[in-house]
């Protein structure tokens, strides 16, 4: 894809979701939305993984799935990133939890720890859901020790989520780092 080099960058994690129009469609849109930003590059992409709803459950069934980036951004400017392309792919919020085109969570950053009004790291719901967790344990690597070791203890407390996470496909992209 993209093959820019800026030196330096940050590790993120971050969960995608669709329940609404071609969900795999929009998801690999968003992906190749991603890795096109100069300041973002899609390292690993884990499979689809289709889910029941949480929460607000009179809606269909999401497209769910998890993608280690290297960016340039901040954590907030990454984030307005993250909303920019939701709302490109036409995403509006008008019920919590509700039925969306896409959604784009940043779930973890260099092992930042982070309170803001607008933005939590790591993602404060994340231990709570196998649909986030079972994606990210497929890119989680031992290289990142701190994450690595979360979402498997993670995992263990939503075990009798997990026959709810449905394998689908593999990701349908493939990438060349641009930033390294």
């Amino acid at each position: 894809m993209n093959s820019s080099v800026p030196s330096e960058y940050s590790e993120a994690y971050i969960a995608l979701g669709a329940n609404l129009g071609n969900r795999e469609q929009t998801l690999t849109e968003a992906i190749q939305m991603l890795d096109d930003h100069s300041d973002i590059s899609v390292i690993r992409c884990s499979g689809f993984y289709e889910t029941a709803p949480v929460g607000y459950v009179d809606q269909p069934s999401f497209l769910n799935m998890a993608l280690r980036l290297h960016t340039t951004k901040r954590p907030h400017d990454l984030l307005a990133a993250l909303l920019s392309i939701e709302n490109q792919l036409g995403r509006i919020r008008d019920i919590r939890w509700g039925p969306r085109t896409v959604d784009l969570d940043l779930l973890w950053m260099d092992h930042l720890h982070l309170h803001s009004e607008t933005l939590d790291l790591p993602h404060p719901r994340m231990h709570e859901r196998a649909f986030v967790l079972v994606p990210l344990q497929e890119i989680v690597t031992e290289e990142t020790p701190e994450l690595f070791s979360f979402v498997e203890n993670s995992l263990i407390q939503v075990a009798d989520q997990q026959q709810d996470v449905r394998y689908v496909s593999a990701c349908p992209l493939s990438f060349n780092s641009k930033l390294k």
